[in-house]
């Protein structure tokens, strides 16, 4: 572990030395981006800097609307709602969603969409998952099931594919819950998430829910899904009682939308040369253009802070669980900071 008293960027300050930073979840470099400060620095202006208040109260603020609107059109979903956390988001979902059917978890799910810490699902693959799926709905007698996974999978980085929801048997109804927190912003059209791209047929339900801190940089969270069911949703003490998200942000994400593309083509550019780079080696694994390259390598992590390097290794979801080492790429990178991280990689392997 290490500590800093500043906000890493695309480098970090350890012990009064500089290191390039190839980690964390800041995908576009948004909470480092000049002209994103920018509009939030206009935005606690016009809004302060937090909305002390229920999103129910008598006194209400049209930016919530108005960002709700621009997700859902965004993600291509009937209806969005924030919330102040992406794990707020997914507990809101599940804690309604838990009397209306049987809970069926996918390998890995986020830990936002768990109603017990014992509900994960070990030593099995997200496409063994798959092929046993018709098994394991056979075997519950519950007329309604709810369906419980990521969009893909960032700390083994796997793209998940989703043409098995079109087969669920039209003898039993579904709700598939999909944690986006790691794709909205970088993966689907002009980065607008997982969504859009999942076909369901009538009998199936789609819910997303996310994190908006990673790519997208805002301290809040989201749920996507029909009109019908957000408005039950809005119902929920977690909800009413929440406080909301700070209305800055959404301000600042509104004013955004060249700015969000232009940074999510700098981290494409920056993620095809990386792995185009690497490629000569089997020592990370990646897919479609995602900053995330992971490594099973031992001693990488280490090689890589002797040169002044910090890549992103820990423990996860617990402190009981083996360390997962990841190179994470962002926007921020230069050509040079990526023609450097390049070399040692390769040296290495």
């Amino acid at each position: 572990m290490v500590k800093t008293d500043t906000l890493p960027g695309r480098t970090i300050v350890i012990d009064n030395r500089e290191f390039l930073y190839f980690s964390g979840t800041s995908y576009l470099g948004i909470a480092r981006n000049a002209e994103f400060q920018a509009y939030l620095l206009e935005g606690f202006g016009r809004y302060g800097t937090n909305f002390s208040n229920s999103r129910i109260s008598n006194v209400r603020l049209a930016i919530f609307e108005e960002a709700e609107n621009h997700l859902a059109a965004y993600t291509g979903a009937e209806s969005a709602l924030t919330l102040s956390s992406g794990f707020l988001a997914g507990q809101l979902a599940v804690r309604q969603l838990q009397a209306e059917g049987s809970f069926v978890y996918a390998p890995d799910t986020h830990p936002a969409l768990w109603l017990e810490n014992t509900l994960t699902v070990a030593g099995q693959s997200y496409t063994d998952w798959v092929q046993n799926l018709s098994e394991t709905l056979a075997s519950i007698a519950n007329p309604h099931i709810v369906l419980l996974l990521n969009s893909l999978n960032p700390l083994h980085v796997e793209k998940y594919g989703f043409g098995w929801v079109a087969q669920l048997p039209d003898t039993k109804t579904f709700t598939i819950v999909v944690d986006d927190s790691h794709g909205l912003g970088v993966i689907g059209n002009d980065g607008s998430g997982i969504f859009g791209q999942i076909q369901t047929p009538p009998h199936v339900e789609l819910i997303v829910t996310g994190s908006l801190g990673k790519a997208l940089g805002l301290p809040g969270g989201v749920i996507l899904g029909s009109r019908k069911r957000l408005e039950q949703f809005r119902k929920s003490p977690f909800f009413t009682a929440g406080s909301p998200m700070s209305p800055a942000f959404l301000h600042a994400f509104l004013q955004s939308g060249k700015l969000y593309a232009m940074l999510r083509q700098r981290l494409f550019e920056n993620s095809i040369f990386f792995e185009a780079q690497t490629s000569a080696s089997p020592l990370f694994r990646s897919f479609d253009n995602y900053p995330v390259f992971q490594t099973d390598a031992e001693g990488l992590y280490e090689y890589l802070y002797r040169q002044k390097i910090l890549v992103s290794s820990f423990p996860y979801p617990s402190a009981y669980h083996l360390p997962i080492t990841r190179l994470v790429v962002s926007a921020l990178h230069t050509r040079g900071d990526m023609e450097e991280v390049v070399e040692k990689a390769n040296a290495f392997a």
